[in-house]
């Protein structure tokens, strides 16, 4: 199971986000302002962090359930 704790943002906003990131030819700057129209402020340095964190960590759960 991913782990989520102490982080300031919801676990669906998190993952929706490394998800654009990683299946659309996204920048993180033009992740950020997606976001931001969206009603969710959050950094470019901070989606950064996310997909470095959470990748590898998706990648082994989904290669575990498959």
């Amino acid at each position: 199971m991913i782990s989520f704790k102490g982080r300031h943002f919801k676990r669906e906003r998190i993952l929706q986000s490394v998800r654009w990131y990683l299946a659309y030819s996204l920048t993180y700057r033009d992740l950020e302002t997606i976001m931001k129209e969206r009603g969710f402020e959050v950094d470019h340095s901070t989606l950064n962090r996310w997909v470095i964190d959470y990748t590898p960590q998706l990648e082994k759960a989904f290669h575990k359930k498959k």
